[in-house]
């Protein structure tokens, strides 16, 4: 099953074709993409049973992110032991490093995103898991029950402002406007043959910039839900970030960071792509 933000409507994806939710469930559920996860078991029984040989077509660039507002976005740094390397850090043992993408950055998949003045714009592709069931001590062989779906992301990250001061202002350097496109919808764990093994590609105006695949993921989506909870409780609708392979800006010699004009595409295999366009 796939879950859109169609112009800011709650829509089901099946064969290229958007069927609306308010409309097709007779107002059973609301045309808000954020507020669907709160029922989210009563939505799939629906969704199942429903009839989705209707719907319209659609522009890609009229979807939106399919979690336009989570409570909590929580994102893992140094979650693959290449991009550790290159970012000369030792990968870790415990939990990675968590910090958060604010609201307000979180975008759809196809945008376009103001250059900061006098940065270094970077591109991170990961794989993000949103939250389908509250998620509190929940052990690694029962997180999978507690995912809604997957999403492609993109944690761009404006360096400069990242790495300054006497702390790394990571959050901070991480939400500038439209500095997290979600989407292009999101996928449910059941339409994958391995959910724990899927490629990520990314590259910039046609040229491949990274390439992995989660298998490699350090602390796993089951792993870090885990980690998480232990700490906290996960609740429906929040976001997890899971981290980034080989192949920033940052990490290459010389440095290469996003230019005005710049076209940034980001795939992850059996859910889609973001296509983003950076202007100065």
């Amino acid at each position: 099953m796939r879950i859109a933000n169609l112009s800011g409507r709650l829509a089901l994806i099946a064969d290229d074709r958007a069927i609306d939710v308010e409309q097709a469930s007779g107002g059973t559920f609301a045309a808000d993409p954020q507020a669907v996860y709160e029922r989210w078991d009563e939505f799939r029984t629906w969704a199942a049973g429903a009839d989705l040989s209707a719907g319209a077509p659609f522009e890609a660039s009229d979807l939106g992110s399919p979690v336009p507002a989570p409570r909590q976005t929580l994102a893992i740094g140094l979650n693959y032991r290449d991009h550790a390397a290159e970012s000369g850090f030792v990968a870790p043992d415990g939990l990675p490093p968590v910090f958060t993408k604010y609201v307000t950055s979180i975008s759809g998949p196809v945008t376009e995103v103001a250059l900061p003045p006098g940065g270094h714009t970077d591109w991170e592709v990961e794989l993000v898991a949103v939250i389908g069931a509250r998620a509190e001590n929940v052990p690694e062989a029962d997180a999978w029950n507690h995912v809604a779906g997957l999403a492609v992301g993109q944690d761009i990250s404006e360096r400069i402002v990242q790495l300054a001061g006497p702390a790394p202002q990571f959050s901070l350097g991480k939400s500038y406007p439209g500095f997290a496109p979600i989407g292009p919808w999101l996928v449910t764990p059941d339409e994958f043959d391995n959910p724990d093994d899927l490629e990520l590609r990314c590259a910039i105006n046609g040229e491949e910039v990274q390439k992995g695949r989660t298998r490699d993921l350090i602390f796993s989506v089951p792993a870090l839900i885990a980690g998480l909870s232990a700490v906290l409780p996960l609740l429906p609708g929040d976001v997890i970030f899971t981290g980034t392979p080989a192949g920033v800006g940052l990490g290459r010699d010389p440095q290469r960071f996003l230019g005005h004009g710049d076209e940034l595409v980001s795939t992850i295999e059996g859910i889609g792509e973001l296509r983003q366009t950076f202007v100065g």
